[in-house]
């Protein structure tokens, strides 16, 4: 049975201004349509028709919810209810005048055409007058605020449709602290044009000059807002980003509409974001549709590629959501993040050590998770190199913990994050990333020979990154505290190559790979790869970072070479020898058929494994090692 809400007393309000419009809409048009005799006629019926009428109208306006609508939001399709509301009662008033009351009673037309027409335009004017009103003065009483409470004078930069989600923002009241005096757009349409008031100044080439202009009239510019077009790859942000700082001017960036993020929450410019070929095109839909009413595990919740993969199903509608992550700190800053949301999820945070099995698969068994996004893992190569034997229980016995554990306790898919390091591997950490990519492959292998007729197996699949731009341990947060300390920035090697993606853009693809694999297995793939482009020279990549930071290289920061470090090589390799690449009709994805043993010799090989790293023999684990990665060309010391 449908719920009927009590009004507030806004809503009361709202009420009787709409029927005191009516009733006056219907009056002044009698008055200024009629006179004499013919006037003092239809008032005496008017008396007895307009309280049913009222009440007519009050059922149409309740109906299209014209008292649900907050009037300093008054917007085009609010003025069309209005529109709808007006014609409904001028064809009920001419169905009532030609069809049922008219003809019969009067001998002629009560109202008539012209009148009813009169009555439509008058009861529009009426009912959203005051609508529009009440919108201007509360847009100018908010421009006022933002001009007394010290805002910061401000260029947005980008097309007029993107400008104009922030000054939306910033009219609500959403956007505080901004004071927009102009717009640079690199579309020649908006030239000489105004976006709500704030003029289109130019294009993005002219800041130099419109900062200089403003500045002689009296707005001194301190602020950029760089719109989602203003980043695009032909808008040369890099050069945006140079000039501003060289102007002195902070800079924050607008989220793009496409992203699920807040439409006018701004963020500072990251030097990252402008760093790559454009971004990959994600379909967001597709996620939602994925995500929505799920229940999620997150291994490694608090890094930040697993915070990012919890952000995003948080944000696509999971139901629920299991963060488990080994770092106290880490695992409590995730979730109040994401408790900060205001989100329906149901989020519950649990420290926990997937090398620790009993506990992980207690946890994800009580849990029950529909899909698991395994995120946890060591993957500093130098590090692995030295400490290998924590390695192994992590990235390999930690991973097959995982595995079962989501297995057991009846999840769909499992989504592993791999890396670019585990094909043809030099390094512990390729090899063991190696490694418990074949076992999740053997597993989702083993899994659908086992199913019947009509059953959808569970899905192990892996995504390999290459390196992730401002993840923990990436050598850009590295290049920006060089700089920051005076230099030098120090580069492994000259020719040194890097596959590169964003943060976003790898957590986007873990999600998009689930999409993919959950009941499908066309063409048997269960390895996915984000089209990365061609890859960048390190040293390329600090020289960007020195000049974004406003600095010259080899002047004010100075580069030097280091060597390539234990477990490193010039170049990654993103598919192994005799994996069978796939289009899976995904823009900017694709995936592969890999190669994997049967699941009982790879439990061989852990079980040895698990025996040397017991006793300390690190000779008998690369043994171990390069029987189950024969391309594994790691040293042991």
């Amino acid at each position: 049975m449908m719920r009927i809400q009590k009004l507030t007393s806004r809503q009361v309000l709202i009420v009787l201004h709409d029927l005191l419009a009516t009733m006056a809409a219907v009056v002044v048009t009698f008055l200024m349509r009629f006179e004499g005799s013919a006037l003092t006629e239809r008032l005496r019926g008017l008396e007895r028709f307009l309280p049913f009428f009222l009440v007519y109208a009050a059922v149409v306006y309740f109906i299209l919810g014209l008292h649900r609508n907050k009037w300093r939001f008054t917007s085009i399709p609010d003025l069309y209810n209005l529109f709808r509301a007006s014609s409904v009662l001028a064809i009920s008033l001419l169905a009532l005048d030609y069809v049922l009351v008219a003809p019969n009673f009067y001998g002629t037309f009560f109202f008539g055409k012209v009148t009813i027409l009169l009555y439509w335009f008058l009861q529009m004017f009426f009912l959203g007058g005051l609508r529009v009103v009440y919108r201007y003065f509360h847009y100018a009483r908010t421009l006022q605020r933002v001009k007394v409470a010290d805002a910061t004078p401000t260029l947005v930069l980008g097309r007029a449709a993107d400008a104009e989600v922030l000054l939306r923002g910033i009219e609500s009241g959403a956007v505080k602290k901004i004071w927009p005096v102009g717009v640079l757009s690199p579309s020649a349409a908006d030239r000489g044009q105004s976006i709500r008031g704030i003029p289109v100044l130019g294009d993005i080439d002219d800041l130099e000059g419109v900062v200089a202009d403003l500045e002689t009239r009296g707005d001194r510019v301190r602020r950029l807002v760089l719109a989602p077009s203003a980043l695009a790859l032909e808008a040369r942000p890099e050069a945006i980003l140079i000039r501003a700082r060289r102007l002195g001017l902070s800079m924050s960036q607008m989220p793009s509409l496409d992203t699920g993020g807040s439409a006018v929450q701004l963020s500072p410019v990251a030097v990252e974001d402008l760093l790559l070929r454009p971004s990959v095109k994600i379909d967001y839909r597709r996620l939602e549709d994925f995500v929505t009413g799920r229940a999620i595990v997150v291994t490694g919740g608090g890094g930040s590629i697993g915070s990012e993969i919890c952000d995003r199903v948080v944000t696509f509608g999971a139901a629920r959501l299991l963060v488990i992550e080994h770092s106290e700190p880490a695992l409590h800053a995730v979730i109040e993040t994401l408790k900060g949301k205001q989100s329906e999820a149901e989020i519950v945070g649990r420290i926990a050590d997937i090398r620790d099995r009993q506990r992980i698969l207690s946890l994800v068994g009580q849990f029950k998770p529909d899909i698991v996004f395994h995120a946890a893992a060591l993957k500093h190569v130098p590090m692995l190199e030295q400490d290998w034997d924590e390695g192994i229980k992590t990235n390999v016995f930690g991973s097959i913990n995982v595995a079962d554990a989501a297995s057991a306790a009846g999840a769909s898919a499992m989504v592993m994050s791999s890396t670019d390091k585990a094909i043809e591997p030099v390094s512990v950490l390729g090899a063991t990333k190696r490694l418990a990519e074949m076992y999740c492959q053997a597993l989702d292998d083993e899994f659908a020979r086992r199913a019947g007729a009509g059953q959808q197996p569970m899905r192990l699949i892996s995504v390999r990154f290459g390196n992730v731009l401002a993840s923990n341990g990436s050598v850009v947060p590295k290049f920006k505290f060089q700089i920051e300390s005076g230099g030098p920035v120090t580069v492994t090697h000259p020719d040194m190559v890097r596959y590169f993606m964003t943060i976003r853009e790898a957590c986007d693809l873990v999600v998009t790979a689930g999409t993919h694999a959950v009941g499908n297995r066309s063409g048997d793939v269960s390895v996915y790869v984000l089209n990365m482009g061609q890859p960048v020279k390190i040293v390329d990549l600090a020289e960007r970072i020195i000049r974004l930071s406003g600095l010259e290289p080899g002047r004010d920061i100075q580069i030097s070479y280091t060597g390539i470090r234990p477990g490193e090589r010039l170049n990654e390799i993103l598919f192994a020898r005799g994996e069978e690449t796939s289009d899976i009709g995904i823009p900017g994805i694709v995936a592969a058929k890999p190669v994997r043993p049967p699941l009982e010799a790879i439990r061989a090989w852990v079980a040895t494994l698990e025996q040397g790293v017991a006793r300390g023999e690190r000779a008998a684990i690369y043994n171990v090692l390069r029987d189950a990665v024969p391309e594994f060309r790691g040293e042991a010391a």
